[in-house]
């Protein structure tokens, strides 16, 4: 026996005994026809449960590596109803993260896209090779958020199906899932808390306060008109002038309003 005849040997696929089986019933001529077809409808159940099986421990397999999905959009925009802004991750962004890992596996995905009574329905098919696939639908009325037309309102929630289905299909997870808050914008939904407004007369009266509370001491003084410099600039002038009258009278031995530059500790 040569070396090819050694490796195609070494090669062969192992027969499938009940395949065997069923080859030597179709060639007899005498064969049952009803033992035939129980046979084959015996094959073809236990190659439907061994390819679940096989999809079972790959889509296992991929779930455990596939690691929580990181927001990657943003969006921001403002109706009548208030301001929408939120986090989500794009199907990009996950296809980047899956595809690898799923196709080590052995598995694949696609959609199937249907539209009528005014909604859309996608559903997220995720397929093994050896045969057995999955699907996960969901619907949903056009995304009319925004101001988008009427194809884009339907193209947003297609690609907001899409991203789903996926994620539900194989159980993905994101850092935080706040993606639903786009379906309902309340107003101020998760705006950032705003500083209070100046209020120059409230400033005014907090710097006199301080003064008068440091009285007579030159070094406390001095230090609270340095660090309120950034107060001090905001106040219109006859603020300002009140509170510098303040702080004169508090500090011992002053020179006059008049010899005072307004950027300088006025004593």
């Amino acid at each position: 026996m040569n070396a090819v005849t050694k490796h195609q040997a070494h090669e062969a696929i192992p027969a499938d005994p009940m395949v065997s089986m069923i080859e030597r019933l179709v060639l007899n001529p005498d064969a049952d026809l009803d033992k035939m077809e129980r046979m084959i409808a015996l094959k073809r159940d236990y190659d439907r449960d061994n390819a679940r099986i096989a999809f079972a421990a790959a889509l296992a397999g991929a779930r455990a590596e596939i690691p929580p999905i990181m927001k990657d959009a943003t969006v921001d925009f403002s109706t009548s109803k208030g301001r929408t802004h939120y986090k989500h991750e794009t199907l990009a962004g996950i296809a980047k993260v899956i595809d690898p890992i799923l196709s080590r596996f052995g598995l694949s995905y696609r959609f199937r896209t249907d539209q009528g009574q005014g909604g859309v329905r996608v559903t997220c098919i995720i397929a093994h090779a050896n045969g057995h696939s999955e699907e996960t639908s969901l619907a949903c009325a056009p995304d009319g958020s925004g101001s988008k037309n009427p194809f884009q309102a339907v193209g947003s929630a297609v690609t907001y199906l899409q991203r789903y289905t996926l994620k539900a299909a194989l159980g993905l997870s994101a850092e935080v899932d706040d993606d639903a808050q786009g379906a309902a914008p309340r107003p101020g939904q998760n705006r950032q808390p705003e500083p209070p407004a100046f209020n120059p007369r409230a400033a005014a009266d907090r710097l006199i306060t301080a003064i008068n509370r440091r009285k007579g001491n030159r070094d406390d003084l001095a230090e609270l008109w340095e660090t309120e410099k950034a107060t001090r600039d905001e106040l219109p002038d006859d603020l300002f002038a009140e509170v510098k009258a303040k702080f004169i009278a508090a500090a011992p031995k002053t020179p006059t309003a008049a010899e005072i530059d307004p950027n300088e500790i006025p004593y």
